[in-house]
């Protein structure tokens, strides 16, 4: 039975993933900071497959060993999902609170980058690590100056380790705007209902996963889709 890790799997895409791989007999080891809807989850994914489920906060050492330890020596596959958006309404760089904008590069940069760091020892030749980015990393939007950069770093990183490992696939992969909480926070006084759900986004990031697509940054509604 292959194994994930997926953080930030509560809600929203991760949840959307960790459904889809449940019923694909993947065993998952799932994050999020609130307990108590992390716990829904695991409640309902542990009725499918195997399931580990440890809440807390990506930025946190503590717990990137935690969801590791949990995972044991052989993983198939590590989804850095989990992100933070920074203000809301977010502000212009000229007046971005810097702590604030440390936060978001903990959570957005450092974090999956420490987590690939402990999950390559253990990764398969066949594994994937997956990079959940925007288009706000290649487009200068403004007013996503923090969370574009952030998620611009990101790609790079994702670039980077990729050719330095050669032997797996690193994607970052762009799932197209979604109607999620985050996306909500982005535009708090916006009706979002049109945007798509982010189960519309799974059948693109299945294809990475289960395929052999070589490394690199995709557009998740761009790829051709798998049945879910």
């Amino acid at each position: 039975m292959p194994l994930a890790i997926i953080t930030g799997a509560s809600r929203g895409l991760g949840l959307a993933l960790a459904r889809a791989l449940a019923e694909r007999e993947w065993s998952l080891v799932i994050d999020a900071r609130r307990a108590d809807e992390l716990a829904r989850v695991a409640s309902e994914l542990s009725a499918v497959t195997e399931v580990a489920a440890i809440a807390g906060d990506v930025s946190d050492d503590w717990h990137r060993h935690a969801l590791v330890e949990a995972a044991g020596d052989d993983v198939d596959l590590l989804v850095n999902n989990a992100s933070v958006l920074g203000p809301s309404p977010q502000p212009e760089l000229a007046v971005y609170p810097l702590a604030q904008l440390e936060r978001v590069y903990r959570v957005n940069v450092l974090a999956p980058l420490a987590l690939a760091q402990l999950v390559l020892p253990r990764l398969a030749d066949a594994g994937a690590i997956v990079n959940i980015t925007s288009d706000a990393a290649r487009e200068p939007y403004p007013g996503w100056g923090g969370y574009g950069s952030s998620k611009a770093a990101l790609e790079q990183l994702s670039a980077i380790l990729a050719a330095e490992h050669p032997a797996i696939r690193v994607y970052a992969v762009d799932p197209g705007d979604m109607r999620t909480q985050m996306h909500q926070e982005a535009f708090p006084d916006e009706d979002i209902s049109d945007r798509p759900p982010p189960e519309d986004s799974v059948p693109g990031l299945l294809e990475l996963i289960e395929g052999r697509l070589p490394s690199g940054r995709y557009e998740a509604r761009e790829l051709p889709a798998r049945a879910v």
